[in-house]
């Protein structure tokens, strides 16, 4: 595996897999009752945005930056960036830390839910061990994360938050592999509530990707997209996407905002554009 997010850490695909993942959590904190929540591909945790590989990209300058800069941002957005602006210093701007997934669920999270962690590249899992050591809620796994939905679903409690974010090194067979694993999930756990995060680079493979992802079994399919440019290049990151299976009732007004916000403040292009729709619900 040659991919390292280290490079692209607070970057705007981060910025809007973060957001999403944080309004889904603060979802579940509702109920009183415990939950979990599953990474499968889980990093190390946390990022110095001063490292050479964050310095080299400066990606995060164009993503978190802009946002922490921003006012008046609705509520669907204050618990994320409260996380991000903890692990920094006191000034709203500054930004030397931007936490991973893992780091975000678990300073969210209450003492009574789980975090099951997942992360195949030895040194990223041996950072994410070494991130929660001491953290009773925390179970950290050098393992594939793919593999661990199988041994890990459904949940004991009965409730939580499935996140799937592959570095898509295996391009467009990774979608082939997200599909065939949620279709497994479903003879296990068909009302499990799962998030995958999604690179957009050309149209006509994501609109592929729609295609086979309405025939997944599951009744409620509910994407999001935000495009900083047209979708009609490979080379570089055009936009990127959520796709929430079983996502919480009405959950599509709480994204579409999320993204509304992003789509204005992250803005590089006159070409940038936002989509929410569902692929298939009980709803409509």
């Amino acid at each position: 595996m040659n991919y390292r997010h280290a490079y692209h850490a607070g970057n705007f695909a981060d910025v809007v897999k973060h957001s999403v993942t944080v309004a889904l959590l603060e979802s579940l904190k509702r109920k009183s009752t415990p939950f979990a929540y599953l990474d499968t591909h889980a990093g190390s945790g946390r990022y110095s945005l001063s490292s050479t590989e964050a310095v080299k990209t400066l990606e995060f300058a164009a993503g978190i930056k802009p946002l922490l800069n921003a006012t008046d941002l609705p509520i669907e957005f204050h618990a994320y960036i409260k996380v991000v602006r903890a692990l920094n210093c006191a000034e709203a701007s500054a930004t030397s830390v931007y936490p991973g997934s893992p780091l975000i669920a678990s300073t969210l999270m209450r003492p009574m839910d789980r975090l099951i962690l997942c992360e195949l590249q030895a040194e990223e899992a041996r950072k994410l061990k070494s991130e929660f050591i001491g953290d009773a809620r925390v179970a950290c796994h050098q393992r594939d994360g793919y593999e661990a939905l199988g041994a890990f679903l459904p949940f004991k409690e009965k409730r939580g938050l499935v996140l799937i974010d592959p570095p898509y090194e295996a391009q467009l067979a990774e979608f082939d592999r997200i599909l065939e694993v949620l279709a497994e999930v479903y003879s296990r756990a068909p009302a499990a509530q799962i998030a995958v995060w999604y690179p957009i680079k050309l149209r006509q493979d994501i609109e592929y990707f729609y295609r086979r992802a309405v025939t997944l079994p599951y009744a409620r399919i509910l994407l999001g997209e935000l495009c900083l440019h047209a979708p009609n290049t490979a080379l570089r990151l055009n936009g990127c996407g959520m796709l929430l299976i079983n996502p919480p009732f009405q959950f599509e007004t709480t994204l579409s905002a999320i993204l509304s916000v992003l789509a204005k403040t992250l803005e590089q292009s006159r070409y940038g554009s936002t989509a929410v729709r569902w692929l298939k619900s009980t709803e409509t």
